[in-house]
């Protein structure tokens, strides 16, 4: 009888560790990175939005825009920071920002987030959109323009103050005019 050489180790490879944590798909990263554009990253949690303009470098990636959608109460905004409407305003004020510093074009980074039409990762992309940048898209994916001024929120909560913020907001983003909190929340 032969005799059997003794197994030397395991017969299986095993994944990165940010890819058996489920955060990172190590392919789309490498077809985003290959790209040589910068990336705007959207992440949205219950409560926020964030958006941050990442370029990479050979050791690492590096942030030159970040923006948060609680960053929207200095324009005056007083509704949800996790809805359509705040993701619209927060790619808008991040595209305004991402301009500023002087950066014109970018690729969208979702990560994980499964692409779902009229998402609020898309509303997001059309606010940076409307404030001038160049993104690749397709205009199918984004949400109605109802959708995006909140019009569904007013009717469902019968306010169309709603609105009326959102028109304000806008605005304020537009010209880079920041509101008087203290002014404002005086009783």
């Amino acid at each position: 009888m032969a005799k059997r050489a003794s197994a030397s180790g395991p017969t299986y490879r095993v994944p990165f560790r940010r890819r058996r944590e489920r955060k990172t798909d190590y392919r789309k990263r490498l077809k985003l990175l290959f790209s040589q554009k910068p990336r705007v990253v959207v992440r949205n949690s219950n409560k926020y939005i964030q958006m941050q303009l990442v370029l990479n470098d050979t050791f690492c990636d590096k942030t030159f825009v970040a923006v948060v959608s609680s960053e929207l109460n200095r324009y005056g905004y007083n509704g949800g920071t996790g809805n359509i409407p705040a993701a619209y305003l927060t790619g808008l004020l991040f595209g305004k920002k991402a301009k500023k510093v002087g950066y014109d074009e970018g690729i969208l980074d979702i990560g994980l987030h499964t692409p779902v039409h009229g998402s609020k990762v898309y509303a997001a992309l059309k606010g940076v959109i409307d404030s001038g940048m160049t993104v690749p898209h397709d205009p199918i994916v984004f949400p109605s323009d109802e959708r995006i001024k909140g019009e569904h929120i007013a009717a469902f909560l019968n306010d169309t103050s709603i609105t009326d913020n959102f028109t304000s907001v806008k605005e304020n983003i537009m010209t880079d005019k920041e509101v008087d909190l203290e002014a404002t929340n005086v009783t």
